[in-house]
């Protein structure tokens, strides 16, 4: 074989092999930088995972004794409360006249609060309710004591419940609350 032929064949298996190598150096150093990358994050992880467990130990050393509080009282506090909205719902729904179908307790409360007086008989228990001080009360008043007495409840001894307006209703005048000037 001639020598330049031979020096021709070696320059072309050695380009070949140059481009092999270069692309096997490629990958090695992107594999490089990825392994890099990755003992980066792992180095990253680690001392966020130093900090919290330090952390951790700064909570223990200066962890304060906890006490268990008795809680029943406001169990019961509240089982009470929801036994009362649903009575007052109830009686909303039953008796109440229509208006009132989607009344909230703040517009209940009056008719809850009214003052009256409770007369026990032998077969009946009245409670006669003094009248508001507004007309378009008073008559929701009214029809809430026609519908109960229409609707003749019993109380757990098997007397009747009656509800009325008491007529006679002492007006008490309604104080002044303004001051007035002195000239």
């Amino acid at each position: 074989m001639e020598d330049w032929r031979l020096r021709k064949t070696i320059k072309e298996e050695k380009a070949v092999a140059d481009a092999e190598i270069e692309e096997y150096q490629q990958r090695q150093w992107k594999a490089y930088e990825t392994s890099n990358q990755e003992h980066r994050k792992c180095e990253r992880y680690c001392q966020e995972q130093r900090q919290l467990l330090r952390a951790l130990e700064d909570l223990k050393a200066h962890e304060r004794v906890m006490y268990e509080l008795d809680n029943q009282k406001d169990q019961i506090m509240t089982v009470f409360k929801v036994a009362l909205v649903n009575l007052v719902m109830w009686t909303r729904d039953h008796y109440f006249p229509e208006s009132y179908s989607h009344a909230t307790w703040k517009r209940l409360a009056p008719f809850f609060h009214l003052p009256g007086l409770v007369t026990q008989g032998q077969d009946a228990v009245e409670v006669s309710l003094r009248p508001f001080n507004d007309k378009r009360y008073n008559h929701d008043l009214e029809a809430l004591c026609e519908r109960v007495n229409a609707a003749a409840p019993r109380l757990p001894n098997g007397r009747r419940l009656q509800f009325s307006v008491q007529i006679n209703a002492v007006a008490r005048p309604i104080p002044d609350v303004q001051k007035r000037r002195v000239a």
